[in-house]
């Protein structure tokens, strides 16, 4: 229900990548901090939608793409442009729109944003039918492009890059509907942070060459770390800190294995302030998602990309190696040879750096939701 006069933005997310929730995170914490007169509501519309099949369809994603990777690049490459197969597939996928108004009744917003492509299929099918009159935002949480992003009563779309809205252009979306505003990320990767500070409190040196290693929370990196090949050949010994999220198993695994390692090694699961961890950090090596690589480019953090999942990843690691912010290693003796390279040459790192300096484009938190006012505004 409405709270006094405020407008209400509801956000459609859902737990199939933490990138959906992350982006949620980030437009309501903008709107917390800049916009008193507006509040934010947000929906994991798999739950609401179904919520008996929820758990099991979370389940076979994860184990879908490290099982079996190929199926999924194999879907995702076939649906990419619309036809029969992915127009049939995305009708299945966007079905539930009575639950869908049910809520949307209820909350009654000012303006529905989805930061999930399913929800943004299902707030087109509801305007189409005339069952909606508030403006539908969609915030593409990835440096490309599918046809499941897409739909045709979309009032406006956020983009990472320019070159992905000249992308939605040349597939038919008006220009007018689109608005480079980055990816949306939270406000900790804005401020500043002392290095200093932040190596005390993890009994770090300042000085020496620290690694941040993301991507365990669902065990997606773990092997070429736990047997230590990612670093035996690192002539000095360096400071590393492993993310472990909320898989405890891998964090178990890995203090038991890392335990008499050269290097200086802090293992943590699930950390609330990333952006402390990057501040200190030299180098990130890291699964290639929308939104770890936007906080890093706004961090100014150099990647080396590992192992990018057939998809999107893989097309986020193009971006990122098209604009020379990253390196890609496709294997653990990739990893080993690059990541010598890096920690043993400064002139490749600092040329990475630079790459990411020069992208930098200054967007700031509250420019989504400016986007997002504008819309309302002109609804």
């Amino acid at each position: 229900m409405r709270n006094g006069k405020k407008k209400k933005i509801l956000i459609l997310s859902a737990n199939f990548g933490d990138g959906h929730k992350q982006v949620a995170k980030a437009i309501t914490e903008s709107v917390e901090c800049s916009y008193s007169e507006m509040e934010t509501e947000t929906m994991d519309i798999m739950k609401w939608i179904h919520p008996r099949l929820n758990p099991l369809g979370h389940f076979l994603y994860v184990r879908g793409i490290k099982k079996l990777p190929f199926l999924y690049s194999l879907i995702y490459k076939s649906t990419r442009k619309p036809n029969a197969f992915s127009l049939k597939l995305n009708s299945i996928l966007s079905s539930g729109l009575e639950p869908v108004l049910e809520i949307i009744k209820k909350i009654n917003p000012t303006a529905v944003v989805s930061t999930y492509p399913f929800a943004a299929g299902i707030m087109s099918k509801l305007k189409e039918q005339g069952l909606l009159d508030v403006p539908i935002i969609t915030v593409i949480t990835d440096y490309t492009d599918h046809s499941y992003w897409l739909h045709p009563n979309t009032d406006l779309y956020l983009v990472g890059s320019k070159e992905i809205g000249e992308r939605l252009v040349k597939l038919g979306v008006d220009p007018e509907r689109i608005k480079d505003t980055g990816i949306p990320i939270r406000q900790q990767f804005y401020e500043k942070y002392s290095r200093v500070t932040i190596a005390e409190k993890y009994d770090f040196d300042p000085k020496r060459f620290t690694l941040l290693v993301m991507g365990g929370g669902d065990g997606l990196i773990g092997k070429g770390f736990s047997n230590l090949e990612a670093w035996r050949n690192l002539p000095e010994p360096i400071q590393i800190i492993i993310v472990c999220g909320r898989n405890r198993r891998l964090k178990s695994q890995l203090e038991s294995r890392l335990k008499n390692s050269i290097h200086k090694i802090r293992i943590v699961g699930f950390c609330g302030n990333v952006a402390e961890l990057m501040a200190v950090s030299d180098l990130m090596i890291t699964k290639p998602g929308g939104v770890t690589t936007s906080e890093a480019i706004e961090m100014e953090l150099p990647m080396l990309i590992y192992q990018p999942l057939p998809g999107q990843e893989e097309d986020n690691a193009d971006f990122l190696l098209r604009e020379g912010m990253a390196v890609t290693a496709k294997n653990e003796k990739d990893l080993s040879a690059l990541l010598y390279s890096l920690v043993c040459d400064p002139k490749h790192l600092t040329n990475l750096k630079l790459r990411m300096k020069a992208y930098h484009r200054w967007i700031l938190p509250q420019d989504p939701v400016k986007a997002i006012l504008q819309s309302i505004q002109n609804n």
